[in-house]
This record gives C-alpha cells, sequence and structure tokens, in this order.
C-alpha cells in the first residue's frame, strides 16, 4: 500500500512540472471557405488511470488470488474527425479504444473490438437553415435515454461517467454505439431527438451464444429494431449541438437548466426459461428516465460555478436481468471457492459491482468549481456523486455507490488531473440462497486527462 501511494504521488509531481499558466485552447481546424462556416476538425484525447483497487473477495490475476491491486491503464484514447463539410452536410468520425490495461485482452477470443475500433462513423444533414432539423445515420451514440447515455467524455465533471446509463453496452451495442438512424434538432426551448437503431447480435460480444435460463438475458434468436426517444426543456440558454454529444459541465460559460425525458424500447429484447423442460418466454426491454440538469455561473469575477444532476431511471430488462460491471477491471478470475459470488451477468471479479439490471436507480452529482485567484495555475472543482440501485435480482439488497473526487484543471478540460474515492458494496449468496451484502471496498484513481 505504501508503494502504491508513493507512485501516486511521484506521478502527481512529475505532471506538475508541466503545469504552466493556462494557455489558449489548441485547435486543429482547417477552414473550407473564407468566412470560417465550413470546417473540418482533428482533436485528440487520452485519459490516463493510476488506481488502486481493493478486490472483491475471492478476486484472482492469473489465478493468483489478490486482495488488492495497483494498476495504469488508458482509460480512454480517442481522435476525433468531424466538420461542416458543405451548409447542410456535417461529417463526424471518432477512433479510439477503452479500458486498456494489463488485463485488457484477457477475454475469450471472439470479441468485435479487441483492437482500436470505430466508435463513431455518422453523416449527418441539415434540413432546416438553423439547427430546427438534422437527419442522421450510421454508427452512432444518438440516444434516447439520457444525457450520460451520450455524454461528452472529454468535458465530464466527474473521474467517469455513471456507465449503468449507458444500459445495453457492449452486449447489443459497440460501446453503447449502434448502427442508426436519426433525426435530432432545437424548437425553440426544446431540444429532441428520435432514433431508430439496429442492435448488433448479442453473440457478437466475445461471449458467444446464450442460452435462455431462469434469469433473463438478451435474447439469441431473432432481433428487433430500438426505438428510442429523447426530449430536453431548456429554461435558460440552449446547449451545445454541434454533435450529439451532451457536455458534461461548461465551467460557468453557460447558463443552463433542463428537464429530460428518455425511453428506449425493444420487442422481445429479453429470454428467459424456468427449465429446459418449459418454453421460451420472450420479454420486452423498456428502459425510461426522468432528468434534471443545472449548470451554470455563481460568481462571473471570481470564475466560480455550480453544475449539478439528478436523474431517476426505470429499467425493465426482463425477469430478474442482472449485470456485473467493473470499469477497466484489473483482476481477471474468481477463486471459486472463496467468493460465494451471486449468479448474474458479466465478471464479478476485481471492481466489479452489480451495475446493469431490472429494476430502479437514482444517480446524482454535485460539483463547484472553486475561485480562480484560489491557485496560480487552474482551478479547482471538487465533486460527489451517490448512486443508488434497487435491483429484483438482489431482493431487498440495494446497491449503493458513494464517489467523491478532486480535478485540478490545468487548462480547463485541455489539461486537467482528478482523484477520486470511490466506496463500494461487494454481495454474496448465505447458505441458505438469500443474497446478503459484503465487505464494503474501496478504490482510488489519479487521472490525468489530456484534450487538444
Amino acid at each position: 500500500m505504501k508503494n502504491h501511494i508513493l507512485l501516486l504521488t511521484f506521478f502527481s509531481l512529475l505532471i506538475s512540472t508541466y503545469a504552466s499558466a493556462p494557455k489558449p485552447t489548441p485547435s486543429l481546424r482547417y477552414h473550407l471557405n473564407d468566412s470560417g462556416t465550413q470546417y473540418f476538425q482533428v482533436t485528440f484525447l487520452n485519459q490516463t488511470w493510476l488506481r488502486y483497487n481493493q478486490a472483491n473477495p475471492g478476486s484472482t490475476i492469473d489465478n493468483v488470488e489478490k486482495n488488492e491491486t495497483f494498476d495504469i491503464g488508458l482509460r480512454r484514447t480517442r481522435i476525433q474527425m468531424f466538420g461542416q463539410i458543405t451548409d447542410k452536410v456535417f461529417l463526424y468520425f471518432q477512433f479510439g479504444q477503452n479500458n486498456f490495461n494489463s488485463m485488457y485482452n484477457s477475454v475469450p477470443a471472439g470479441n468485435r473490438k479487441n483492437a482500436a475500433f470505430f466508435h463513431d462513423a455518422v453523416g449527418e444533414y441539415k434540413v432546416s437553415k438553423k439547427n430546427q432539423l438534422k437527419l442522421g445515420a450510421g454508427l452512432t451514440i444518438a440516444n434516447g435515454l439520457s444525457r450520460f447515455s451520450q455524454p461528452s467524455i472529454g468535458t465530464i465533471m466527474t473521474m467517469d461517467v455513471p456507465v449503468f446509463a449507458q444500459t445495453t453496452v457492449d452486449q447489443t451495442d459497440q460501446f453503447s454505439r449502434k448502427l442508426s438512424v436519426y433525426a435530432r434538432g432545437q424548437l425553440g426551448h426544446l431540444d429532441y431527438r428520435f432514433s431508430l437503431s439496429d442492435p448488433f447480435p448479442v453473440q457478437s460480444n466475445g461471449a458467444g451464444i446464450t442460452k435462455p435460463g431462469v434469469y433473463s438475458t438478451f435474447a439469441s434468436n431473432g432481433r428487433n429494431k430500438q426505438y428510442q426517444a429523447y426530449l430536453i426543456w431548456q429554461f435558460f440558454e440552449n446547449e451545445s449541438h454541434t454533435t450529439p454529444y451532451m457536455t458534461g459541465t461548461y465551467l460557468g460559460k453557460k447558463k443552463i437548466f433542463n428537464i429530460a425525458f428518455g425511453s428506449i424500447y425493444q420487442k422481445n429484447a429479453m429470454w428467459n426459461r424456468a427449465s429446459a423442460n418449459d418454453s421460451i418466454q420472450y420479454e420486452d426491454m423498456i428502459l425510461l428516465c426522468a432528468e434534471s440538469f443545472l449548470d451554470m455561473p455563481v460568481n462571473k469575477a471570481k470564475g466560480t460555478a455550480l453544475s449539478a444532476y439528478a436523474g431517476y431511471f426505470l429499467t425493465n430488462y426482463g425477469k430478474n436481468y442482472l449485470r456485473y460491471n467493473g470499469l477497466m477491471n484489473p483482476m481477471n478470475g474468481t477463486n471459486p471457492n472463496g467468493s460465494n459470488s451471486i449468479s448474474g451477468q458479466g465478471p464479478v471479479y476485481g471492481n466489479a459491482y452489480p451495475m446493469f439490471g431490472t429494476g430502479t436507480v437514482l444517480y446524482a452529482q454535485v460539483g463547484y468549481l472553486l475561485p480562480a485567484e484560489l491557485i496560480k495555475n487552474g482551478q479547482l472543482m471538487p465533486y460527489a456523486t451517490y448512486t443508488y440501485s434497487k435491483y429484483d435480482r438482489l431482493g431487498n439488497q440495494n446497491v449503493d455507490i458513494y464517489n467523491v473526487g478532486l480535478n485540478w484543471l490545468i487548462n480547463a478540460h485541455n489539461a486537467k488531473i482528478s482523484l477520486d474515492w470511490q466506496n463500494r458494496p461487494t454481495f454474496q449468496t448465505a447458505g441458505d440462497g438469500t443474497i446478503i451484502k459484503g465487505v464494503r471496498k474501496n478504490a482510488f484513481t489519479l487521472q490525468y486527462q489530456i484534450f487538444i
């Protein structure tokens, strides 16, 4: 543990030697006309994580049980290429990879994106003169549920987004992206988007074909289209509308207060079967969200700002669906004699917890941008988040996740260092088959983000 703290300290000091006074935001942008309304731009993003994690009971690395880990990884490495090619035509590509640490690719072959891959490849046509109506098609994150289902990861306030909002991530999509056609636009205070998506077969996610069991999973037989809708009422300023991605925090540059409602529906997306002799039961996937987002300056002279979000999610994946997930999981196995883990989809080892399931989720976050005069280089922004999930499969046991962190915004989101503490529950199966909570676990993560 002492070595881990020393390494984290060394890394932060190393970075601080490069932290000079804030510079203008760089831009790799080529104008296609004299006015600059037609352009093509390239951006680069890299998020490096150093992390200490207390492992779930029975977790192993290459068959050796460990109680804790220290890992180094690339949470996200991305290249964006986009531009307004003509007054009507917009083109957007995103290429990169995620969760690249020592455990990367330590899963069975067959995953559709073990290497770097295209996240997005979209063409969009502006029907109206302004932003009233845009029609798009391709591989896209344009989504119907929540702002955190389509987040601008370069501008997020917290260490990471609430991934449960990316509801089918790496099951029937490609890291939350789907082959879709969509319409989006802004009509006065109303921001809207409607999508029709063609999900990937679940058996292409690298885990192989899943057979129906007692608890619902994504159906391997037959696929129907997904219908999605997302409506936002913007009380003050309108949000950015260049891409479908939604900003995490504007750092006081805009005055935003929204309420929004979202939904995703797919017929017969899930299946289950009580026993091998029973017929297969298909169930619809119905996901709903109501949320509110506030992001505005408090004192412009001092540079302070407030950012807050609250959302309620109703997630119906079918009978007792439950899926574990751990971000950039630092481990790759479980000792079957030492974990007593509950049954469910996804790995139960490392830093995983029940992230997705049939039930309800409450999520809230708040952050405050401290005065610019407080430190010489950049600004500080502390934050806190809370996730409360109540999934049918867990009975009376809820999943409560706490995160507290601090951003050092050296040059806004273009160069920032973030430190995050997370506290999460573990779950076990008792001798009589009931699900009980085990010991709670902690994780400490240091991130260095560069965004050009």
